[in-house]
């Protein structure tokens, strides 16, 4: 798409897109780190068994070198031998060979984390086009992919030369030294070894990780052109829209009902209706309607202004008609401020305190006024 308009691909990625990615597969992966962890850990692990793997290799050399002469001349002795020889080495590295197994499947989570993708399972035969082939081999991600497998050799072959060097005398030495002595020496050696290649292959993905991290990102980059056209489609779809809507609409209610211990008055049907009004004589020019709402919300009106102390007036008619009439943090219509502003007198002298209060009488408020005209005022 950014081909087709012309315009670089200058924004970070949406969370519907990287999304979308993850559904396709696409995730940064680092096979160096797998590398790395599949031969530190599985060092451990060699590091850790070795005592176990010598005395069972030790064993088995004794056996095989102890045989009678009359097994030694029967072929299906031998292969008898031999399949049970078979047998113990592979149960003494079992838990070695679990162990590398195991690291081998939860490497790769390392980086990007599960994933199981049908798609990366799907053929494609586009792959095996040789231009297709040749054009990734002459990329700038085939020519960074040569460079790591340089950097690699480089790295690995220097650490092995060092390690070789260092080992020489102690690898010489091995063939003096008694068999036992010598097969758990040389089972030491190995793991050594292993650490060593595997800080090597720990530099290289030190450097690997946080460029697959920039590279996914880069290639997920979107056009302002993208960003924009995935609004519209997100936007235009009926469930999208819905949730929009009922987010916005328990926004407005909970603003709503943070206004109500600041209204003077909440006026009610008594039960259907209720509406809050707020007028400070410094900052208002005219009554303004705080909170509506009907049934359960008029209900939760009321409850919250019986909680802070706010006046509540039985008024049908005018209860109505600020309803219908009204929208939600508008001023009173001028044809009701005469009967809003009689509620008002009542609210300050109850407050004053006056003995001998009591409710208002039925105020006189247009029947048009009490009807939805043309649907209810939000």
């Amino acid at each position: 798409m950014a081909e087709d308009s012309g315009q670089e691909r200058t924004e970070k990625a949406t969370p519907k897109r990287l999304k979308d990615a993850r559904d396709k597969g696409q995730i940064a992966r680092s096979r160096e780190l797998n590398s790395a962890a599949l031969v530190l850990l599985g060092a451990g692990g060699l590091w850790a068994l070795g005592g176990h793997l010598g005395s069972v290799f030790i064993d088995l050399m004794r056996g095989g070198f102890t045989i009678d002469r009359a097994a030694a001349l029967d072929p299906a002795a031998l292969v008898s031998y031999l399949g049970a020889a078979s047998g113990q080495a592979l149960w003494a590295l079992a838990p070695w060979l679990l162990l590398a197994l195991v690291i081998a499947a939860a490497a790769p989570m390392l980086l990007g984390g599960f994933l199981l993708s049908a798609e990366n399972l799907t053929p494609k035969f586009e792959r095996l086009d040789p231009a297709k082939g040749l054009k990734r081999v002459f990329s700038a991600q085939g020519a960074v992919e040569t460079g790591k497998a340089l950097a690699k050799f480089l790295v690995l072959g220097g650490i092995a030369w060092l390690v070789v060097r260092q080992m020489a005398p102690a690898l010489l030495a091995l063939g003096s030294e008694p068999m036992p002595g010598a097969i758990v020496h040389a089972l030491g050696l190995s793991a050594k070894a292993f650490f060593l290649t595997a800080l090597g292959l720990l530099l290289i993905a030190a450097v690997d990780v946080p460029f697959q991290l920039w590279n996914h990102a880069k290639q997920l980059r979107m056009t302002r052109q993208d960003i924009k056209d995935e609004m519209k489609e997100s936007e235009g779809r009926p469930e999208v829209r819905g949730r929009i809507r009922q987010r916005q609409h328990e926004l407005s209610r909970r603003r709503m009902m943070q206004d109500i211990p600041k209204a003077s008055v909440v006026i009610t049907n008594p039960t259907h209706y209720a509406v809050a009004l707020r007028y400070d004589v410094g900052a208002d020019g005219a009554p303004r309607l705080v909170a509506k709402g009907a049934d359960l919300v008029a209900q939760q009106i009321r409850a919250a202004a019986r909680e802070h102390g706010v006046p509540i007036l039985e008024q049908p008619p005018l209860a109505r008609a600020l309803f219908y009439t009204t929208k939600l943090g508008a001023e009173v219509p001028r044809e009701l401020y005469t009967v809003v502003a009689q509620v008002l007198a009542w609210v300050y002298q109850l407050r004053a305190g006056q003995h001998g209060l009591g409710d208002l009488p039925a105020l006189s408020v247009p029947d048009e006024l009490q009807r939805p005209r043309g649907g209810v005022a939000h």
